[in-house]
């Protein structure tokens, strides 16, 4: 991957949303990804490419990420839940698979639950789960968070890291702490997150619009039976994906999810963190593939097409 992106798109649902088009063919089946809390589409480009050698890709930038401004909108898991609704609907083609990391990975999940007219089947990425009560927090990860959640704190705690930090650092912290080894990702996609970073250093609502989003997140995490009867209510076939080292959401927690809804397929990758698509993309398109041309594919016939399995997969 060289960090050359898709030509941008512009689409307008109560507001300016950016996507890309990966590309693909037309009668593949159609996959539309999420990125998650303080990502974007650049966080789909190590692995897109691979996949649109059978499916069709595309990715959007939620309100208030990557170069999707709030514009006025909400930026909640919620507001998003339903932009993302509205792009698959008006934009993608319904219906479609949902490929969604950390947030966005609840956010598919809200989706499928919501409207299955919309969604053939789910792909979660190391989603957001409520905590594990019995797995250790990552101390760095509980101080962060509890930053955002408090009143005028966690919009100071951004802005002050901003005045202080390069674009360039701010996007290696990220990878940071998202990755076990950040020297995984490729150095075109390395590239392309410090330029977005760049891009978005004089955004003036991106401290509100990011606490917003958090705290919606940790509130609708926070209502563990509702939330666990809204995994429980997807009606599709759903993949589940996480990093064995994950520091934002246990794999404990990700393990618990899959034991309560066994019809569901769970694959773990030891030594890697909240984004396998980035650190173990090879991996993460040979899981996802499988997954389409066996136990997801009814999922990628609806979507539009049927992915023949790989002798070369071994997922």
């Amino acid at each position: 991957m060289t960090g050359e992106l898709p030509t941008s798109q512009w689409v307008d649902l109560d507001g300016p949303v950016h996507w890309v088009d990966f590309g693909g063919p037309d009668d593949g089946p159609l996959l539309v990804c999420v990125h998650g809390l303080g990502g974007s589409h650049v966080n789909w480009a190590a692995v897109a490419p691979d996949l649109t050698q059978t499916c069709r890709v595309l990715a959007l930038d939620l309100a208030g990420f990557g170069h999707t401004p709030g514009a006025g909108r909400s930026t909640s898991v919620q507001a998003n839940a339903q932009l993302v609704a509205r792009f698959v609907e008006e934009v993608a083609g319904a219906p479609a698979v949902l490929v969604g990391n950390s947030m966005g990975g609840l956010i598919s999940s809200i989706v499928a639950a919501e409207r299955p007219d919309l969604v053939a089947g789910t792909v979660l990425v190391d989603p957001a789960l409520p905590v594990d009560l019995r797995a250790k927090p990552d101390p760095l990860t509980l101080t962060m968070f509890v930053a955002y959640f408090t009143p005028g704190l966690g919009k100071a705690v951004i802005a002050g890291r901003r005045k202080v930090r390069t674009a360039e650092q701010l996007a290696m912290d990220t990878l940071r702490l998202c990755c076990v080894d950040p020297s995984r990702v490729p150095k075109g996609i390395l590239r392309a997150h410090v330029h977005l970073a760049q891009t978005r250093t004089y955004y003036a609502e991106l401290e509100a619009e990011f606490v917003t989003a958090t705290r919606s997140l940790m509130f609708l995490l926070a209502r563990r039976r509702k939330h666990a009867a809204m995994l429980h209510s997807i009606r599709g076939p759903v993949l589940l994906i996480h990093g064995e080292k994950d520091r934002l959401v246990s794999v404990a927690a990700a393990r618990a999810a899959a034991r309560a809804n066994p019809a569901w397929r769970y694959e773990e990758v030891a030594d890697v963190g909240h984004v396998p698509q980035l650190e173990a993309a090879g991996w993460t398109r040979d899981v996802i593939l499988d997954w389409l041309a066996t136990d997801g594919v009814t999922a990628a016939r609806r979507a539009g097409g049927a992915v023949r399995p790989d002798p070369r997969v071994t997922a």
